[in-house]
């Protein structure tokens, strides 16, 4: 159940014939009272011999006994209350008594017998809307001070009791909703979502591992959206507004949204601390800004994707050992992560992988301050994901982007874990379902490359196979013969035969693989450990020979240097996450 308090207004019939009119799109059905403030309030709706004019003098009357100059400006007190979409249809008798608890958590009619007069219309079977005039019976005005959080509070407490749908609480920390006015807008121009939602996802994929103000700005230019500039008179940027080409209002004027408003995080001077670096590293002795140290350069969407991989993985352990602002910060680059991954995904991956990115923005922020800089490696990740293109997702390109959407699943179940502990429900809930749209990437991004490294491992030669089965039932004792059962145990023995033949004693990396994370609640062991595997070890993720070296570049400068438990502590072994291969 979802209350929303409108803006204040200063027109008491003008929202009465909204209530009681056809909707703007006709949407309105069966418009009525359902309880006011006496319940002896004229219905419009149901008694012909009632208008809107009595229902507005009623609840105005209070105001009229005012002095002109003691009036409110804006004396109209707005709030909606909508059910959610699987709840069931509730009764007449039940709005009701949602409204009474409403204006008394609210503020606006307490019970002390000279609350403010108040009425609330049902025109939906979902929904229903309180109107009333804040100004009190005894003339003072209402204590409704932070009205839509105490109307959040006992809406929790309404569902728990009628057994609806629990929704999350709020923070204050989300992007603001796109209006009815923007929704019904897009309906209208046949438009996948409200303008507001589609710039949101547009600006969030052009800060997406951005260096600085001049290259963010060309990727909104780029992605072709209309830009205006703050400038102070001293000729610094204090800020920015966008809109889409084609979002017109009645004045055929382009309709702006300030960064602010698209989402917190998204205003100038939030996007600029995203460029900050590790104060260890800002300066040198001296004072002077030091030199980075030169990345190798991109050989293509698979090393990107390696890359990103490793620095994921460095990311987890952050999230899971680091302090709050550390972590919080690790979480952000991760949605930036995702953007990217997103922007430049195939055709078979893209819809769940948008998707995964587009709720996840919501997990991205929370009342902690992310301490920036400390992500720098994932915001590179997300730089190179992008300056690296577009994948056809086939071959390397295509498994090692299945190796990182595996990644990806886990740090995303990593700040799934990371706010519930923090009780950040909304974002929890929010990266839990960001999860789910990344398993259903996984799926389509490893059925190639799996197939292929499956037929690898069934090539092999029947002494080799049994090896490979004889070494599992001694590495992972417990788990072997489920492995072995799988369809993917082929692919899994084909990587411990290319681990092998390039130097690695696979014994040891099984182990220390299994060690990482725990395995037993995977759908498809054999699935999480060949991804461990082959990034750990460097392995092209899918080559048919291991000593075939041409596809695979300088790989090893893609893995960044390892954290040390010194510095974050011991991995938790016993954190239990599912794989998205489950």
């Amino acid at each position: 159940m979802i209350p929303r308090v409108h803006k204040q207004g200063s027109n008491t019939l003008g929202l009465l014939h909204y209530l009681y009119g056809k909707g703007t799109r006709e949407e309105h059905i069966d418009p009525h009272l359902v309880a006011s403030f006496d319940d002896m309030a004229p219905d419009p709706g149901r008694d012909p011999s009632a208008t809107k004019t009595d229902l507005r003098h009623l609840l105005d009357q209070t105001l009229s006994l005012l002095e002109a100059d003691q009036r409110p400006d804006k004396h109209v007190w707005h709030c909606s209350v909508r059910a959610a979409p699987d709840d069931p249809i509730l009764s007449d008798e039940q709005w009701g008594d949602i409204a009474r608890r409403m204006v008394a958590a609210t503020g606006i009619d307490p019970g002390d017998g000279a609350g403010c007069r108040w009425a609330a219309v049902r025109h939906a079977d979902d929904h229903i809307h309180i109107v009333a005039t804040l100004v009190r019976e005894d003339g003072r005005r209402p204590d409704h001070h932070r009205s839509g959080k105490r109307a959040q509070t006992e809406c929790r407490l309404i569902e728990k009791e009628l057994g609806l749908r629990q929704v999350a609480a709020g923070d204050g920390t989300a992007a603001k909703r796109a209006t009815s006015a923007e929704r019904h807008k897009a309906d209208r121009e046949g438009r996948d979502r409200p303008a507001r939602d589609e710039l949101r996802e547009t600006v969030r994929r052009a800060v997406a591992g951005a260096g600085g103000e001049e290259e963010f700005f060309d990727r909104l230019a780029a992605a072709g959206l209309l830009i205006r500039k703050r400038v102070a008179p001293s000729g610094n940027l204090l800020g920015y507004k966008v809109a889409l080409p084609d979002d017109r209002n009645s004045e055929k004027e382009p309709v702006f949204y300030a960064g602010s408003t698209l989402a917190p995080d998204l205003s100038l001077p939030r996007i600029r601390e995203r460029w900050t670096l590790p104060a260890e590293a800002a300066s040198s002795a001296d004072g002077s800004r030091p030199e980075q140290p030169a990345l190798p350069d991109m050989t293509g969407p698979a090393f990107a994707r390696r890359r990103a991989t490793a620095a994921t993985w460095q990311a987890l352990l952050i999230i899971d050992n680091g302090d709050d602002g550390t972590a919080a910060a690790q979480i952000a680059a991760a949605g930036e992560m995702l953007d990217a991954l997103a922007k430049t995904s195939a055709a078979h991956t893209r819809a769940q992988l948008r998707e995964a990115a587009f709720v996840f923005e919501r997990a991205s922020r929370s009342h902690v301050k992310a301490v920036h800089g400390h992500n720098h490696a994932l915001r590179q990740a997300a730089r190179d994901l992008i300056h690296s293109g577009p994948v056809l997702g086939r071959g390397e390109d295509g498994a090692t982007t299945a190796m990182l959407i595996d990644m990806a699943f886990f740090i995303v179940t990593a700040a799934a874990h990371w706010h519930a502990k923090k009780e950040h429900a909304q974002q929890a809930a929010a990266a839990r379902q960001a999860a789910e749209h990344l398993r259903a990437a996984y799926q389509a991004a490893a059925a190639q490359p799996m197939a292929i490294l499956r037929q690898q491992g069934r090539r092999l030669t029947p002494r080799v196979r049994q090896r490979q089965a004889g070494l599992l039932r001694r590495a992972l004792p417990k788990l072997a013969e489920q492995v072995l059962a799988e369809a993917s145990w082929p692919a899994l023995a084909a990587t411990l035969d290319d681990a092998r033949k390039s130097g690695h004693d696979p014994a040891a990396l099984l182990t220390e693989a299994a060690r990482q994370r725990e395995l037993d609640t995977a759908g498809s062991i054999s699935d999480v450990l060949v991804w461990r595997l082959r990034r750990s070890t460097a392995l092209p993720a899918l080559l048919e020979s291991p000593h075939d070296t041409s596809a695979r570049g300088d790989l090893r400068a893609s893995t960044p240097a390892p954290i040390t438990p010194a510095a974050l502590g011991a991995v938790n072994d016993s954190d239990r996450r599912r794989s998205p291969v489950g």
